[in-house]
């Protein structure tokens, strides 16, 4: 297999019939990073964070008069109750659900355009990459349309920056606060919580440690490198850290909607410990010093060579590759392009056979490009990517999705991409010749077994099915 052909499949988002194959490989993967267009036109058409955190805002606000959620204050008018009122409940219900699905849709739309069109293929793949890593998911109201803001927002500006850089944009983003909890999270002895207790407000304002803690074991050191003391002193330092439109008044901060505010009068006062070094800084500093080490922690440094080199190389990639990327990453001070060109410039890299069992998402992105596709509608795209079992930005975890074969190698999860595979190429069979298709797109992997067995095929509209679950096609 030439090396042109790893770049495409491996590195890049999968061959497509019009690619010319790069005559410098390597220099063409790390020359897209300066190419790289992080807001293209498909993105800012679209509703912004701002936007969303506005849509969000509402809903809450309708939910909370029509008595579904949330306590009624003293001299609240009671909800309207019985068969009318809950009928006018279920009618909103739907046009919410609707107004997300739609909004959820052209996200999908935009990214998957982005995939099948980008002249950056292995920047996009980045990309990808990057919201895995600090995955949310979008099945909860507060972050039902937040996905595709993360992504377009904190994500891809940052791609070629230092990691502290994305580390803290994640972290200020109304979708990461939102969907861990943390606009709201306010210290004990706080000037707001100190307020509260004086009131003896029947709700006392409240710490919460969720985001704290995916920072430390998903986002930055990993499992078993911290403690929950840790996890005490990152959530100490983070109160005040919110979103603007979320105000608790008095002693709140007003804001634009969507907009990372700090909020003095939140925030915890006092000194903190996190792995091991203390924070004197007051207020946002204090928060903000914890990121920067952290982002340049040699712990973090191995965490993140690792989770790169097994998405590119294999599921368990080498160790000498891991320490040299680490190296250069702490090497540079944090910098993500040395990340990316020691992984790039390393032989093991290269190595074949295909090591790499595409995840469904990656499946389906190749399938379209092999199959010249430039665009799809975005509900073809979810439903497909529902049925197999990857539904864009719904990981149900912040850990996001596996990363391995053995995830998405099962014999019932290859049946659904059979039948998919078959959807997908039954409208082009009578245009696109698998045949001729096939060795451009599996330049020299392509096996003498499924070369027959396409040529064998009862029907062009099979032959090309077969194409795109063949085992090399699977593989990148």
């Amino acid at each position: 297999m030439s090396l042109a052909a790893i770049a495409l499949n491996r590195f890049g988002l999968g061959a497509r019939p019009s690619d010319a194959a790069p005559a410098d490989p390597r220099g063409w993967l790390l020359g897209q990073l300066g190419r790289f267009d992080p807001r293209p036109a498909v993105i800012t058409a679209l509703p912004n964070a701002a936007a969303m955190t506005l849509r969000y805002r509402q809903n809450l606000a309708q939910l909370r008069r029509q008595g579904l959620i949330g306590a009624r204050r003293p001299g609240d008018p009671e909800a309207p109750r019985g068969p009318e009122a809950e009928a006018m409940a279920n009618q909103a219900q739907r046009e919410r659900r609707q107004a997300f699905a739609q909004a959820y849709g052209g996200q999908v739309g935009a990214r998957l355009t982005l995939s099948l069109t980008s002249a950056t293929p292995f920047a996009e793949r980045l990309v990808h990459f990057w919201a895995n890593h600090f995955a949310i998911s979008t099945d909860k109201l507060a972050t039902a349309t937040m996905g595709g803001p993360l992504e377009f927002e904190a994500i891809r500006p940052n791609i070629g920056g230092r990691f502290s850089e994305m580390l803290l944009a994640v972290t200020r983003h109304p979708g990461m606060q939102f969907y861990l909890d943390q606009a709201q999270s306010i210290g004990p002895n706080s000037l707001l919580g100190e307020a509260a207790r004086r009131r003896n407000a029947p709700r006392q304002p409240g710490l919460n440690e969720n985001l704290a803690r995916e920072i430390l074991e998903l986002h930055t050191l990993g499992a078993g490198n911290y403690t929950q003391a840790d996890v005490a002193g990152l959530a100490h330092a983070l109160t005040g850290w919110s979103i603007g439109g979320f105000v608790r008044r008095p002693l709140g901060v007003a804001a634009p909607d969507g907009q990372f505010v700090f909020q003095p009068a939140w925030h915890e006062p006092g000194d903190v410990t996190v792995a091991g070094r203390p924070y004197r800084q007051n207020g946002e500093a204090q928060a903000l010093a914890i990121l920067q080490d952290l982002a340049l922690n040699p712990l973090t440094a191995r965490r993140l060579a690792l989770k790169l080199a097994r998405h590119f190389v294999a599921d368990a990639p080498p160790a000498a590759l891991v320490d040299r990327m680490a190296a250069a990453y702490l090497a540079s001070g944090g910098q993500l392009p040395a990340l990316y060109r020691t992984l790039v410039e390393a032989p093991e890299a290269w190595a074949t056979p295909l090591a790499k069992f595409k995840t469904p998402w990656d499946w389906l992105v190749s399938s379209l490009r092999a199959l010249g596709r430039e665009n799809v509608p975005p509900l073809q795209a979810i439903g497909a990517l529902r049925e197999l079992g990857q539904p864009v930005w719904r990981p149900g975890s912040p850990a996001g999705w596996e990363d391995d074969a053995a995830r998405w190698a099962a014999p019932d999860a290859l049946l659904r991409r059979v039948e998919v595979a078959s959807r997908i190429a039954a409208p082009l069979a009578a245009s696109i010749d698998a045949r001729s298709l096939a060795p451009r797109i599996l330049p020299g992997t392509l096996s003498p077994a499924t070369a027959s067995a396409i040529a064998r095929a009862e029907s062009p509209a099979e032959g090309l099915a077969l194409l795109l679950v063949a085992p090399e096609f699977l593989r990148r």
